[in-house]
């Protein structure tokens, strides 16, 4: 499994972007998708996950705000980021869960990068 990440960028606080992650390869293997973000020197945390039944959770600090989907025809899982604020800057990361004992898949990171 590849996965392609998309759609990071400047944006000043309150506005919108949304990122894009095309998965390829054994997509069939996908269980569950999500995106982290990272920032500076830091570990990944997780902003949102979704189910190969679109059963989502989210981080805390993004809930009402961000809403992850999936389009398991398309095999792609996007996210759609609102009311955003200079906390949410950072490089995000697409993820895929694999079924079966290989390790998760990550995507090159795009970076999100929130003006005040």
């Amino acid at each position: 499994v590849q996965l392609q990440a998309s759609g990071g960028g400047l944006v000043q606080a309150g506005g919108s972007l949304r990122l894009s992650c095309a998965a390829s390869g054994s997509t069939e293997s996908i269980n569950v998708m999500g995106w982290y973000r990272q920032e500076a020197g830091n570990k990944r945390n997780v902003v949102a996950v979704i189910s190969a039944g679109s059963q989502t959770k989210y981080g805390d600090s993004v809930k009402g705000r961000f809403t992850i989907s999936r389009d398991n025809g398309k095999n792609t899982v996007n996210l759609q980021m609102n009311s955003l604020e200079p906390e949410d800057t950072g490089v995000y990361f697409c993820n895929a869960a694999i079924l079966g004992p290989d390790p998760p898949v990550w995507g090159q990171g795009t970076l999100v990068t929130v003006s005040s």
